[in-house]
């Protein structure tokens, strides 16, 4: 098979963490902190409503400073998020995430999270492309 066409759901991150968007900035942050990840897709009932990533917490906690403990998910999420379906073309993926400068892409199969589909994770199906045998 060409590498190129290899599904997303192969390099992918089965089965994200999600934090809905009401949830407070400092359950995210803890979130995050205890799984050790710089991503977490963020849902309104199943739908995805964004993304937060560990630079969104950074950069609303620097502009905030005296009033953080009062921000919301909601504040800090990115709302622009890249979605694929579990089969969609790895090259797809990659060259959207790039095209676009997307930290993730956020896996969706029959309206729910099913994955999520870093840079982290490109850089492992990377390594694992180039070590491939012709």
């Amino acid at each position: 098979m060409n590498p190129a066409g290899l599904p997303v759901k192969k390099y992918m991150s089965p089965t994200p963490q999600t934090i809905g968007r009401e949830a407070p900035l400092a359950t995210a942050k803890e979130i995050m902190a205890g799984l050790a990840i710089r991503h977490l897709p963020v849902i309104q009932g199943e739908k995805v409503v964004g993304v937060l990533s560990d630079r969104d917490i950074q950069v609303l906690e620097f502009l905030a400073k005296d009033h953080a403990e009062a921000l919301r998910v909601d504040d800090a999420m990115t709302r622009d998020v890249y979605v694929a379906a579990p089969e969609t073309p790895l090259q797809e993926v990659v060259a959207a995430m790039a095209a676009g400068k997307f930290g993730s892409t956020v896996v969706v199969e029959a309206g729910k999270v099913r994955g999520i589909f870093t840079t982290i994770d490109a850089l492992r199906a990377l390594a694992d492309l180039l070590g491939r045998k012709p």
